[in-house]
This record gives C-alpha cells, structure tokens and sequence, in this order.
C-alpha cells in the first residue's frame, strides 16, 4: 500500500517546468497536489486546502521569498512538513541574509529532482519531523527528554494556562498550540485516556522532576 496516497501537498514554484515535474512526481504518488507560483498564492489556499506538506521554491521572481512562507507554516502550522527547492547545495545562498529558513526544514537540490524516490523519502522526513509520530524519549536516569518548545509549553501547562492563552503567549494558532500540546503528551507517554486527565499527568512528571529539555 502506497503511504503517500492522499497526502496533501502544497507546491509554490515560479519555474513552470520545475513546477509541472515535481508536481506530476507527486500526483504519480497519489497524492493530491495544489501548485501555485508564488508566496501569496500558497498563503491565500493554505486554509482550504490544509496541506500535510508544503514544498517551495526558495527564491521568487517578486514578492516574499520561500523562507518567509515556510517560516509562516512554522509558526501557524506546526503540523505541518516543510521543504525548501533550491539550485544550491547551500540554500542559505537562495536567500536575503535577512531571511532565515525554520531549522526543520528540509531542502532538495532541484538538479536531483528526477528521481521520484529522493522526494518521497524527502516527504516522509519532513513529516517525521513534525513531531507526528513523536517517539518516547528517556536519557539515563529514565527521565523523558523533551524539546525545548515542549519544555515551555509544560512550563505554561504548569502556570495554569489554558490552550488559548497558550496559543497567545506563543503568538500562533489555537489550533498550532494545540498541535503543540498533544505531540507534548506524546512525547511523555501520555495516552489519551477519558479517566485520566493528561495536564494533570504532564505536570506531575514536571514538576516531580522526570522531565529534561534538550
């Protein structure tokens, strides 16, 4: 069974040809592929169309470049996996010194795009990455090894924050914070339990010193 059947994907390339390759690469995947040219373009579907992954382009003709989109995803979108096409095998070289790409993202070379098992691997990395599939973490003393997002959001958990306010604090999403949140548990080993309450939980492990950040 393809896993990558009915994944969505946001494309943003300004490069026609670039563009139609990686796009019917993907939807030869089965997965279900929206392809715009530019930043405004990705930004103004990105609610409707709720892609898992979005691949960009790093450098535009006009307009916001592709590290200003993927540091948007980040922040509204944590969910959410993120890929940078770039001509250099450095993409820092694609973009303003201004600029910054999100530390998770992951980038391609677009003189390797032909081969359709480098992008697939590529879209399962990004979306490991996310924290999706969050594994449980213990160092050697057995306490669980957090990151340090993670850290702060059980910091804010144990001062009583709601998830709104903790979308506030963070200046992002309610539905970012709560992304957010839920990969916390995960990565606590809190199982989503109706007799239990997990905040209760991950505070105890806080607070009782079970915890470390990364």
């Amino acid at each position: 069974m393809n896993q990558l059947s009915g994944l969505r994907v946001l494309l943003a390339e300004d490069d026609d040809f670039t563009r139609l390759l990686v796009r019917d690469l993907l939807i030869s995947h089965g997965m279900n592929v929206k392809d715009v040219s530019d930043v405004s373009q990705a930004l103004n579907c990105m609610e409707d169309f709720d892609p898992n992954v979005v691949i960009s382009d790093l450098n535009f003709a006009s307009g916001p470049n592709g590290a200003d989109l993927l540091t948007h995803v980040e922040s509204t979108r944590p969910w959410t996996g993120m890929i940078a096409l770039t001509s250099h095998a450095s993409p820092e070289l694609a973009i303003p010194s201004s600029s910054k790409l999100p530390e998770s993202t992951i980038y391609i070379v677009k003189s390797q795009l032909s081969s359709s098992e480098l992008l697939k691997e590529n879209i399962f990395e990004s979306i490991k990455k996310t924290g999706i599939y969050q594994t449980v973490v213990k160092n050697q003393d057995e306490q669980y090894v957090v990151s340090s997002i993670q850290g702060e959001i059980l910091k804010m958990i144990a001062d009583g924050l709601s998830n709104a306010a903790i979308a506030k604090k963070r200046n992002i999403t309610l539905r970012a914070a709560e992304a957010s949140i839920q990969r916390t548990f995960a990565a606590l080993d809190i199982k989503s339990d109706p007799d239990q309450n997990s905040r209760v939980i991950a505070v105890k492990l806080w607070q009782q010193g079970k915890v470390v950040v990364k």
